[in-house]
């Protein structure tokens, strides 16, 4: 956890300096200060940007090995086998192990956001309310904690690291979209063949990638806002124009019932 903080703050930090070294360039351009100034704008300026293409870089090829990985020896059966990964070491393992879920692998806790540096904590913790991992996927339900302070006194752990911890167990393997406010769907749309082109709708981003966003518009089957259709200005990553969870309005483009795939557009919505 304290490595993904430090990687998030190095990425903040960054761009606050990369942002500072443009505006020192830009008062240097309009009144000609010295030289030492803009040359050392320039310099930060670019040794922020090679922070940005290292971290962009890493994350890309990793992300391939992870991929190529599993086509190759098939499912994970384990978070920990993400260590066998070329490039991925300790390192990037605490980083993204626990966005990872693994259903019916060797530790029934990698079915849930539980970092595995916490599931020593976790373990402990069921012991103290007499029952395992195995046994939360059964329909345990919630649990109580009357003093949260002193059970992560006893635990030795943090307590809203134990707080998120007993909320994940108490519903192991939630998708934490489920709990984002849902738009208000159209009653005749309910299958992709009720959907024409030029139709607009109101839909939930589920998901965010390079080339675009995937949009629930109630029809079981998520459509594409494929980047060059969010926005009239130029984006450079549909990030800039959403994010996961928002509730965006939408036109159909195309719909292929064949090959599942449905095409929106966020532009020319009036």
């Amino acid at each position: 956890m304290k490595l993904q903080k430090n990687m998030v703050y190095v990425f903040i930090l960054a761009t606050l300096i990369y942002f500072a070294s443009v505006a020192m360039y830009a008062v240097n351009c309009i009144y000609m200060l010295d030289d030492r100034v803009f040359l050392i704008t320039r310099i930060l300026m670019m040794l922020c940007l090679f922070v940005f293409f290292l971290i962009e870089l890493g994350s890309k090829a990793i992300a391939k090995n992870i991929v190529a990985y599993r086509e190759e020896n098939g499912r994970f059966e384990s978070r920990k086998e993400l260590l066998k990964v070329p490039k991925l070491g300790p390192k990037a393992f605490e980083q993204c192990a626990g966005f990872l879920r693994i259903t019916g692998g060797s530790n029934p806790l990698d079915a849930t956001s539980v970092h595995p540096e916490s599931y020593e904590v976790a373990e402990k913790f069921l012991e103290n309310m007499g029952t395992t991992a195995e046994d939360i996927f059964k329909g345990h339900g919630a649990f109580y904690v009357k003093d949260y302070r002193k059970m992560a006194e006893s635990l030795g752990t943090g307590e809203m690291t134990l707080r998120d911890i007993v909320k994940e167990l108490g519903k192991p393997g939630r998708d934490p979209r489920e709990e984002m406010p849902k738009p208000v769907l159209r009653t005749d749309v309910l299958d992709m063949k009720d959907l024409k082109e030029g139709m607009i709708l109101k839909g939930t981003v589920r998901n965010v990638i390079d080339f675009g966003a995937f949009v629930d518009i109630g029809v079981h089957q998520d459509g594409l806002v494929h980047i060059s259709q969010m926005t009239d200005r130029y984006i450079k990553h549909p990030l800039e124009a959403v994010s996961v969870g928002d509730i965006v309005e939408v036109k159909v483009l195309s719909v292929d019932e064949k090959k599942k795939r449905i095409s929106l557009t966020m532009k020319g919505i009036q």
